[in-house]
Order: C-alpha cells, then structure tokens, then sequence
C-alpha cells in the first residue's frame, strides 16, 4: 500500500469516526488521515467497536475532553450503547482517579442529550460489603489466577494492606461485575488505561489477564497499539515490551 493509498483509507475512517464537536485543528497535514486513521485505526486484528473502547478508555485517563466529546458521538455512531460508554468512563476512573468521571460522565451527558440518548441508570447498589469482597476475590482468581495473590496484592503485606480491600470490593467486586461491559471489553479497558498512564507493568499483568476472559493475543497487542495516537508512541512501546516479556 501507498500513501495515497493510506490516505483515501484514513480519510473514509475518518468520515466514519467524525462523531460530534468542532473539526479536528489543522497543522497536521496528511498525519491524522495516514498515520492515525489510515495506519492504526484500520488495522486488523481488533474490531471497530473495540478498538473506540480503547480510544475512549486512553483518553478518559486524563482526561482529554475536545477529543473525548467528539469521540463519544462517534462511538455511539459506531454501534457502542451509552451504557457501555458510560462504564468505560467509570473504570478508566478507577486507575485514573474519580475526579477524572466528573469531567467524562458530565461530557457523555451532554454528547448524549444532543442526540436524544437518555444517561443510563445507575445499577443497583444492594449488595453487602462481604459480598462485595467475595465477589471481588472470586474475579481477581478468574482474571489472575496464582499472580492474583502476588506483588501489591499479596495478603500479608500490611502497607498495601491498608488499600487493597477496597481495591477488591469496589474494583473487582463492583466495578468489574457491573451491567454495560462485557468481561473481554473491561480487560482492553484495563489494557488500553494502564497504557496511557505509562504503567507497562500494569499492562503486563492485565495483557495476561484478558486471555483469561476471551481476548486473543492479536487483540491485546492492537489494544495496546490502539492508543499511540491518543495518549503517545513511547508509552504504547513500552508496554508492548512488558507484554513482549509475558506473552511473546
């Protein structure tokens, strides 16, 4: 393939993603048609509606809001439901801080309200604190397996000791177990985060992780390549060496 080639590929996505808010600023030439949606976003190996949780899960870790309210109506465009927007939001908080979903749960209502989508309800909050915890350990095992129970994680370290409990019950036991997300789409959300947050050790352990729960190898590494253009090359490099080390 040529770069005009590249081009009139990238500017047919581009046509695709175009969603809502003001046009993408000039300056850059030809690099957002061939590199960004001509050379990444239609690369195989990770369908569309994959590869925008991703987007909107590297973006949100900021968060970064003319990107993210253009972005958002072209998620919806490309068949995401606001709930699943809504929830990418919700967990991209959780390694990024809530603070963060003040800003990207306030943009979806308002991306949403323009196109006459109603803001999704929030799912019950019925279920005990031990329940939590038991659900939140019964994921950690599903999703880690031995490496559950190791590094931060481990059970007799009394100073992550402090924290981790509310890790596992509002993170795994919550978060994790929430309506909107399919399991493999809450594992490229994790991968796509910890990516921007240039935590390739993260990356690593959640890479791992997501073959657990039906991503495939190819999948991982595009969810990984999927946030070059929006969070940066370098981070996206360094976490496909750790996931190098861990699955080949």
């Amino acid at each position: 393939m040529n770069r005009d080639q590249l081009r009139r590929q990238g500017e047919t996505m581009q046509e695709t993603l175009r969603g809502d808010g003001p046009d993408l600023p000039r300056g850059f030439g030809t690099l957002l048609t061939e590199a960004v949606f001509g050379g990444i976003w239609t690369r195989p190996g990770l369908a569309l509606p994959d590869r925008m949780v991703c987007t909107l899960a590297s973006l949100a870790v900021f968060p970064r809001l003319r990107a993210l309210r253009r972005l958002t109506g072209a998620a919806l465009d490309v068949g995401l439901p606001a709930a699943a927007i809504r929830e990418v939001f919700v967990q991209a908080a959780l390694y990024a801080g809530f603070s963060a979903a003040e800003e990207t749960l306030a943009l979806a209502a308002e991306v949403f309200a323009a196109r006459g989508v109603a803001f999704p309800d929030d799912p019950p909050a019925n279920v005990s604190l031990e329940q939590l915890t038991a659900n939140g350990r019964a994921l950690m095992a599903e999703l880690h397996g031995d490496r559950a129970q190791q590094g931060y994680a481990a059970p007799d370290n009394p100073l992550t000791g402090a924290l981790y409990p509310l890790a596992i019950q509002y993170g795994y036991g919550d978060i994790w177990s929430r309506p909107g997300l399919e399991r493999r789409q809450r594992a490229l959300v994790s991968v796509a985060a910890f990516t921007a947050l240039r935590l390739p050790e993260q990356v690593a352990k959640f890479g791992q992780s997501a073959l657990n729960v039906g991503l495939s190898r190819t999948e991982v590494i595009e969810a990984v390549i999927q946030t070059a253009p929006h969070s940066g090359f370098p981070p996206a490099l360094n976490a496909l060496a750790a996931l190098s080390a861990v699955i080949g």
